[in-house]
């Protein structure tokens, strides 16, 4: 009975249910802050791991998803999400315990190769738990609300990773000093920090109510259920622009990390910053777009933050010419600043424009196919990008500005791609592309893109206007803190009624 489903819940409740939602993103924001990106990535190069095998471990997540489909029948079949959920992700999160003992249990090739089953297992079990989810969320979180309630979500989580990314970046750091030939083992300890932060995310989990299903009046095949997005055609648009964007983004955001250690020969700890640099950059930004999504639409808010990423990546190109130069530590915390504000809108609004134009008690199939094409986009990606990153190692191609003096010859350089720089010019035109099929979708309330930047533009100089002025630098450091301070207030005030 602990997981038993409700015909309707009370605002208490839903209220309840929400700050549970919020304790899981918390949990597993540590999770995955001590687990995954820049951590796993270096954790698999000091196994071995070449291009292709980054472009293999970074597959393994999206192309996972794909147990999305049969998860569908699970979820029509047994009708308590909360159940399914629950077991899946504690099954899923176990194996962070499994891939932080692999220093103690194999040699170097064997670790390898173990990585991969125990990240392919754990990526399995947490697809069957995120169908579940999808749908759960989709009938708990009040439509209305969904835009604010998810970027306050995204934006504590982000306010939780930021210190404990730097925690761990400077933690690698003194251990390495300490301890050089058993660097394996602090990463090792990482992962285990994280398996524990997890499974405290499953027990939050647990606590979340989740209302009644839609009623089923007739049996309905697994297939039909999948193919009946596509066949609906404002979805199948969404489904276009979600493929070809994943596509973009993850031939060659998996590599950024690596570019950064291999070719541009960056301290571990100066990644981290600017990682950190991107991600404070998205927490000032979110709750911006989250406003704009509400008032606007996601769509609105993709149109503004879709091209501003795609620069982004075409930014990384210059940031040799052909080798590092003057410019390319500013470059690159450029690149950083821009990528935050653009991944704040992106990653927002594209969640939360799937939830809303998936018909409601009908989330899982919808929200299921959009997975599935986005997990077949971003799980081909990455591996085509590994091999695009060998394949072009000894190929170069440069376009320069020579002039010819009497006193001699001035050459500026003005392109040059090598090796990672071709495959990110590719994503960039690919990108362009699924911006294109973007405009084909329809969503209430949706406004012209000069009307988003323009009150994207008013949003950031207000509090620049009045820097100088204690109010300008109250508002500036208001928020995530305004967004803590307001749950606060809300709780004392509940406690102050039931007294």
């Amino acid at each position: 009975m602990r997981f038993a489903v409700k015909d309707t819940l009370t605002e208490e409740e839903i209220h309840k249910g929400l700050r549970a939602v919020i304790k899981d993103g918390l949990t597993t924001q540590m999770m995955v802050t001590l687990t995954g990106g820049v951590f796993l990535v270096a954790f698999a190069l000091k196994l071995g791991a070449s291009n292709l095998m980054i472009g293999l471990l970074a597959a393994i997540p999206p192309l996972a998803q794909l147990i999305q489909i049969p998860s569908i029948y699970l979820v029509e079949k047994i009708r308590n999400r909360r159940v399914i959920n629950v077991y899946a992700t504690a099954s899923s999160r176990i194996f962070w315990l499994v891939i932080a003992l692999i220093p103690f249990l194999f040699s170097i090739e064997a670790g390898l190769a173990f990585l991969i089953v125990a990240l392919l297992l754990h990526t399995a079990f947490a697809a069957v738990g995120g169908c579940s989810w999808n749908s759960w969320m989709r009938d708990l979180v009040p439509e209305d609300r969904l835009g604010a309630f998810f970027s306050k979500r995204m934006s504590l989580a982000m306010a939780l990773g930021i210190p404990l990314s730097l925690a761990a970046g400077f933690y690698i750091d003194y251990w390495k000093k300490l301890f050089p030939d058993y660097e394996l083992y602090g990463y090792s300890i990482l992962f285990f920090l994280g398996f524990l932060a997890g499974m405290l995310g499953v027990y939050f989990i647990s606590t979340i109510p989740e209302p009644r299903m839609a009623p089923v009046e007739r049996k309905r095949n697994i297939f039909k259920l999948i193919l009946q997005p596509f066949k609906e055609a404002n979805f199948k648009s969404l489904l276009m622009f979600s493929g070809s964007w994943s596509f973009a983004v993850n031939l060659a955001a998996p590599f950024f990390t690596v570019y950064m250690l291999k070719r541009l020969q960056l301290d571990m700890s100066f990644i981290i910053g600017l990682l950190v640099l991107s991600q404070l950059t998205s927490l000032a930004f979110l709750r911006i777009w989250g406003k704009f999504t509400d008032r606007f639409s996601n769509k609105s808010v993709l149109g503004v933050s879709g091209p501003l990423f795609m620069l982004c990546i075409l930014a990384w190109t210059f940031t040799t010419m052909p080798e590092k130069h003057i410019l390319t530590i500013p470059l690159l915390i450029a690149i950083h600043i821009f990528m935050g504000v653009s991944i704040a809108g992106v990653t927002l609004a594209s969640g939360n424009i799937g939830l809303k134009l998936a018909p409601k008690g009908q989330a899982t199939a919808y929200l299921a196919a959009n997975s599935l094409v986005n997990s077949l986009a971003a799980g081909i990606a990455p591996v085509l990008g590994g091999k695009f990153a060998d394949f072009f190692a000894g190929r170069e191609l440069a376009w320069a500005l020579k002039y010819t003096s009497p006193t001699g010859e001035l050459l500026i350089p003005t392109l040059n791609f090598q090796q990672w720089d071709f495959f990110f010019f590719l994503a960039f035109l690919i990108g362009l592309y699924s911006i294109h099929r973007l405009a084909m979708v329809k969503e209430v309330g949706e406004v012209e893109r000069k009307i988003v930047i323009r009150e994207l533009i008013s949003e950031v100089k207000r509090p620049i206007r009045n820097f100088s002025t204690a109010g300008g630098l109250r508002h500036m450091t208001q928020f995530p803190f305004l967004v803590v301070r307001t749950t606060f207030n809300r709780r004392k005030g509940e406690k102050h009624k039931k007294i």
